[in-house]
């Protein structure tokens, strides 16, 4: 195992002072499975007093992040790594933090209150790793497995609910038997978090491998905390276009999208609006008439109760109402579209529809992702080329049409009407040309 050389040094500074030190958790993990590290978490037997000590000594920058729990946050090149004391945990009030925490000596005590096998790892040059509760064996049988009882485990901290479901979405684990009944059994708990911190976890998910799996076994731990996508379950769509139900739908476009927070997020919210749209006609289809709209508005409720930020319930609520919108093949239509909505949201339209219809019929879908392969390509080329098709790309301005004689809302008329000619024609787009358009055909 490689630890950045940084971590290295702090382990190697704990250890020739005395003290018992290692990586722990997710760092000893990923590097069992041979993934990058994102961030090494050390442990040690020094108090946090005694931790600073050591790190003033040898000047090494630090911040008191935690000191009631024991942490301390070394800072050496730009980068932090966490040194906390071996602890146990005190009694759990809220399903979420310890009233209290008491320092002790013996990793194999702190490695006890963690959350999974698959973390409860430490790791030195000296020892090697340090496995208690069979993680080693675990992470080969791809499986994620609580750290003694399960249920002990939820009711001390209900977020490692999401956890659990986030590292099966992420490392493609499977979760064991026990832990699963007890993932279940205390899901309620889970309206005792933070939103932001399920939000967090939720967004984990939803960008891992293995999302599809897991909000389809775990959909009634994921409606505790959106209870707006609990209508969609088992909910019919009866018409040939489809062959899932909403739900199952739904799952199968987000985990076909590409992996961005909010275009995943569009995508698991995007037909939620469905079951309170559905009507049947008479031949017994049924149609979802403004279910974008509607949808848009139950999950701008549901963002604001996970406090996502405004940047991305922008994107995702403009993803939701537009994501039935019909593109043309026609240049002159492409351009339209890339004026109504930039470039940026008229390709991640594409993408999201693009998956939409996969998780459709494919006998009859397949046409239509051909032909928004073909309005991808188009629009790209449009770009390419510089083709004319913002207003800001006419030869001529409002400036110019002053001096003819416009006024007021006659300028935006007139260069919107100039705008869709040229889109169509863009030979037309030089300003003695735009010109003489203007002049033939002012106040006819």
């Amino acid at each position: 195992m490689f630890l950045p050389a940084d971590a290295e040094k702090l382990i190697s500074l704990l250890l020739s002072a005395g003290y018992k030190a290692y990586a722990v958790g997710g760092c000893v993990r990923d590097s069992i499975l041979g993934k990058p590290m994102s961030d090494v978490d050390i442990c040690t037997s020094a108090l946090p007093e005694e931790t600073e000590r050591l790190l003033k000594e040898n000047s090494v920058r630090f911040v008191e992040t935690g000191m009631k729990h024991g942490t301390i946050t070394a800072v050496i090149n730009h980068t932090p790594y966490e040194i906390t004391t071996f602890r146990t945990d005190g009694e759990y009030l809220d399903n979420r933090r310890p009233e209290s925490v008491s320092f002790v000596t013996d990793v194999r005590e702190d490695l006890s209150r963690r959350d999974f096998t698959v973390n409860a790892l430490a790791y030195n040059k000296e020892e090697g790793i340090v496995d208690c509760f069979g993680g080693v064996e675990d992470i080969k049988n791809r499986v994620i497995r609580a750290v003694g009882n399960p249920d002990t485990r939820f009711n001390e901290d209900a977020l490692r609910i999401m956890r659990a479901l986030r590292f099966s979405s992420v490392l493609g684990f499977e979760i064991e038997g026990e832990t699963e009944k007890a993932l279940f059994r205390n899901k309620e708990l889970l309206l005792n978090i933070a939103n932001e911190r399920i939000y967090t976890e939720l967004i984990k998910l939803l960008l891992g491998d293995n999302c599809e799996n897991v909000l389809l076994k775990y959909r009634d731990i994921i409606a505790v905390i959106l209870p707006e996508i609990k209508p969609c379950f088992d909910f019919p769509q009866n018409n040939k276009w489809h062959i899932f139900d909403v739900y199952t739908h739904i799952v199968k476009t987000c985990a076909a999208v590409p992996k961005t927070d909010y275009i995943r997020l569009a995508a698991f919210l995007h037909d939620i609006g469905k079951p309170e749209c559905k009507t049947t006609d008479k031949n017994g289809s049924d149609h979802f008439y403004s279910h974008p709209a509607v949808g848009a508005e139950l999950a701008k409720g549901a963002l604001k109760r996970l406090r996502v930020s405004n940047k991305v319930m922008n994107k995702t609520l403009s993803l939701i109402k537009y994501h039935d919108c019909k593109f043309s093949q026609k240049p002159a239509g492409i351009k339209k579209q890339l004026r109504k909505f930039g470039e940026e949201l008229t390709f991640e339209l594409i993408e999201l529809k693009t998956a939409d219809l996969k998780a459709h019929n494919p006998v009859l879908a397949e046409p239509e992702i051909q032909a928004l392969a073909e309005v991808k390509r188009k629009a790209q080329t449009i770009i390419d080329n510089k083709e004319p098709y913002r207003i800001s790309d006419l030869k001529i301005n409002g400036s110019d049409l002053k001096k003819i004689g416009f006024e007021g809302k006659e300028i935006n008329t007139e260069l919107e009407r100039l705008i869709q000619l040229v889109s169509g024609s863009p030979e037309l787009n030089e300003k003695e040309k735009l010109l003489q358009i203007v002049q033939n055909e002012y106040k006819k």
